[in-house]
């Protein structure tokens, strides 16, 4: 009875994994590892969007991008998983076809950054934005997006360390494929019996809390120093690949070994080091970018000019000035011309009243003068 009691403890104290990683309705299969990937993709734009605006970008402009480097990041990461992988590809008794079966899970992280740029490069060249600035809006939505796939890990049960007592290890489960008995990706576990290693080391659970932590504390340093030029990506280049370093010395699965290290322990460490030396040359480039500089050429700005001319001092354009300029000029003319009649008539109202006010004699000779024949001009 003690020894029950001592194993349901002992089980209690671990994290068990799922049955399986793949449901089907009806004939299409349903693989969890693809479901993390897409939900990492959607926060990653989510984030990186709210990003962009906060900056002063135009509002859409992530999800324009993503339409270029997801897919492009998508075949980057696959390339850099079977080349680096490629023995479980090519070679006696493999078949190379499967090196095309993305859904079985496999995709390299930097293979993913590397041709994933490439895409957004283009997308930002045709918006008319600087790529650094785009990168750098994106860059705790990317990690965080790799924290939610290492879920895709733990439905594979896959990527794990070696075998462990700690209270927090991985229990991991012998799976039945009935169609293909070497398929253990697609089996179902039956009985929980576990493999011979178990309990492990959660890895990919190391990595996805080490990837929310740098998430954070990209998110964080890029408040308090305004950062700038890429140096957003370089700190999230350089904290990402500090944690993979120690998480893939920990890994027990099948890789290729560089001078008794593992390929990615040596691409962790090359990055780094670039990192670092991007981070602190990048700050001689100044201040954060100008806002204006992220609004896309293909969206027209609120303040901008009206087509009619450019705003004088006064706020209006061109064409407006002039009409006011020719309102004012007739304005002008009609006064002036008003003014001279109104003084035309006084004069002539001023003279009627002198010669009523005459004495009668004036006014007699002077209708006298009026009735007079006219002479001749030789006689004048």
């Amino acid at each position: 009875m003690a020894d029950v009691n001592t194993a349901s403890a002992a089980f209690l104290a671990t994290i068990p994994s799922p049955d399986q990683g793949v449901w089907h309705i009806g004939p299409i299969p349903i693989r969890a590892y693809a479901l993390c990937i897409i939900a990492g993709i959607i926060a990653a734009i989510w984030l990186g969007e709210r990003r962009w605006i906060a900056r002063g970008g135009t509002k859409g402009t992530v999800i324009d991008v993503a339409v270029f480097a997801v897919p492009f990041g998508l075949v980057g990461g696959r390339l850099y998983h079977v080349i680096t992988d490629n023995q479980l590809y090519f070679g006696p008794g493999k078949n190379p076809l499967n090196a095309l079966k993305i859904w079985d899970g496999g995709l390299g992280i930097w293979g993913a950054i590397a041709l994933g740029a490439v895409g957004a490069l283009i997308a930002c060249r045709r918006k008319g934005i600087p790529l650094p600035a785009m990168a750098d809006a994106l860059a705790p939505g990317i990690v965080l997006a790799q924290a939610v796939g290492r879920l895709g890990n733990y439905f594979n049960q896959e990527l794990y360390g070696a075998h462990t007592d700690l209270p927090w290890g991985l229990e991991i489960y012998q799976r039945y494929n009935p169609t293909d008995p070497n398929d253990f990706l697609n089996g179902v576990a039956i009985g929980h019996v576990p493999l011979p290693d178990s309990p492990v080391h959660p890895t990919f659970l190391y990595e996805l809390l080490w990837n929310v932590g740098v998430a954070l504390l990209v998110i964080w340093a890029d408040r308090k120093f305004r950062l700038g030029h890429g140096r957003v990506f370089a700190l999230y280049v350089a904290g990402y690949t500090a944690g993979r370093f120690w998480i893939e010395l920990m890994r027990t699965d099948s890789a290729n070994h560089i001078l008794g290290l593992r390929v990615n322990v040596w691409t962790s460490i090359l990055l780094f080091a670039a990192a670092i030396a991007y981070f602190v040359l990048a700050a001689k480039r100044g201040p954060r970018e100008a806002p204006e500089t992220l609004w896309s050429k293909d969206v027209p700005r609120e303040d901008a000019p009206d087509a009619s001319g450019a705003p004088d001092a006064s706020g209006a354009s061109d064409g407006e000035g002039a009409s006011v300029a020719a309102s004012a000029t007739s304005a002008a003319s009609a006064t002036s011309a008003a003014s001279a009649t109104s003084a035309a008539s006084a004069a002539e109202g001023e003279a009627h009243a002198d010669v009523a006010a005459a004495p009668d004699t004036v006014r007699d000779s002077a209708a006298d003068k009026a009735t007079e024949d006219p002479k001749p001009e030789t006689e004048k």
